[in-house]
């Protein structure tokens, strides 16, 4: 069984969004009006039936409650965490055309599916053995989706995972106000209950097992997420690529006592929860540097006015052309609209976007368009009996995408192993 490390940076967070007791929880349900064509269903990636799971908490009927949400979305206690319900469920909330509050659906999402996880309620079982095994790469939330739904239907399955711990950005990535590596790893063991899932940790696939071992498995899922951090280039010491910086945090302890000035290059959700993390750790100035305008950013507005709240500053307009120092990184010049400018900084994080790594899959017969793999309705990728899903095919989106992928996947892949499927 894999443990986390005791001392992490991230320990420092406490939820942005607390919990609900449960009175709260119970008051919030019972503003719900349980619409029947609810919009709240439509703007759920995994379709959770949004009314019934809140009804029933209404009712005192928590463990039927867990139980729906995990029908639908088995990652359901993480999602009530990090989805950004601003923008989708809560966002499409009959209440907002009212300009009454909308129901906090995250946060009740988040009553129920706790109560299950503390108390290991099992709501699923594996299905009688299929005698077939399936090969999933990534132990990502496509992946444990993926795995979860294919051993219901009794298939074998082995995820490879070339990282020490598994669960993906979901214990490496998440903001820890959201949602902390411990509440990750609760979540994962408690899905893997199931049993038949073989977590293979260390273990990267096209170097330490070929490519071609997969063919002695019945079905394949690729599930690795996104590449490496892109960087600008000159890099000194003391800057880092955002996604590597934030799981250093989350899993070990960073230094940043002589950290007066931090910059984080970005306008994307990445950016800000880096700005947001170093603010909450105690780095006294943070600066997030965009090269276009606010309007154009990527990142969530409401995750942007937040970080404004804890005292963030952004230059707007900047495009970096060079870091400044003898040896380590002492300024950001930047191109702006009145001139080059040099931004101190003791810190940098680049938060400009990740690999994709699909270039590779398509030397081994996988269709790929711009950096992803291509897949169908089901989910399956051009070669026969592969198929993926998650940030490799997205190009980069919510953990509650992935699921809804992961899902799909195992829904075309058992398909396949049955004869059902054209893939």
């Amino acid at each position: 069984m894999w443990k986390l490390p005791e001392t992490r940076s991230e320990t420092a967070f406490e939820d942005y969004k607390a919990p609900y007791d449960t009175q709260q929880a119970l008051t919030e349900a019972s503003r719900c009006l349980y619409c029947h064509d609810a919009p709240c269903i439509k703007a759920c990636p995994t379709g959770i039936d949004i009314p019934n799971f809140i009804r029933k908490i209404a009712t005192g009927n928590v463990k039927g409650s867990a139980r729906t949400i995990f029908s639908s979305n088995i990652l359901g206690a993480s999602c009530a965490r990090v989805c950004p319900v601003e923008v989708l469920c809560v966002g499409d909330c009959v209440y907002n055309a009212a300009g009454v509050p909308p129901i906090q659906i995250g946060r009740l999402q988040r009553y129920a599916t706790d109560a299950a996880v503390e108390a290991g309620w099992r709501f699923f079982e594996a299905g009688p053995s299929s005698g077939k095994t399936v090969a999933l790469i990534g132990a990502g939330p496509a992946s444990l989706a993926a795995a979860h739904e294919l051993r219901r239907q009794g298939h074998a399955c082995v995820i490879f995972e070339k990282g020490q711990v598994p669960g993906g950005l979901n214990v490496t990535g998440v903001a820890p106000y959201k949602l902390r590596a411990e509440g990750a790893k609760a979540e994962m063991d408690w899905l893997l209950g199931i049993g038949g899932i073989d977590i293979r940790l260390g273990v990267e696939v096209g170097k330490d097992v070929s490519w071609d071992a997969l063919q002695g498995y019945d079905a394949v899922f690729l599930g690795v997420g996104l590449g490496p951090d892109r960087l600008l280039g000159g890099e000194l010491a003391g800057v880092h690529g955002a996604v590597a910086w934030i799981e250093k945090m989350k899993l070990g302890k960073v230094d940043l006592g002589a950290v007066r000035e931090a910059i984080v290059l970005g306008g994307g959700n990445t950016a800000i929860d880096c700005v947001r993390e170093l603010l909450g750790l105690g780095v006294p100035g943070v600066t997030m540097v965009y090269r276009r305008t606010e309007a154009d950013m990527s990142g969530y507005a409401h995750e942007w006015e937040a970080a404004r709240k804890y005292g963030a500053k952004v230059v707007w307009q900047a495009a970096p052309v060079a870091y400044v120092g003898d040896g380590a990184v002492r300024a950001v010049r930047c191109k702006t609209p009145a001139g080059e400018v040099d931004l101190p900084a003791d810190l940098v994080l680049v938060a400009i976007g990740q690999a994709k790594l699909g270039d590779t899959l398509a030397r081994l017969g996988v269709s790929v368009e711009g950096g992803r793999v291509v897949v169908d309705a089901s989910g399956a990728t051009s070669r026969k009996g592969w198929f993926a899903g998650g940030d490799l095919a997205n190009g980069g989106k919510e953990v509650v995408n992935a699921v809804a992928e992961g899902k799909r996947a195992a829904a075309g892949i058992h398909a396949f192993l049955t004869g059902g499927g054209h893939a």
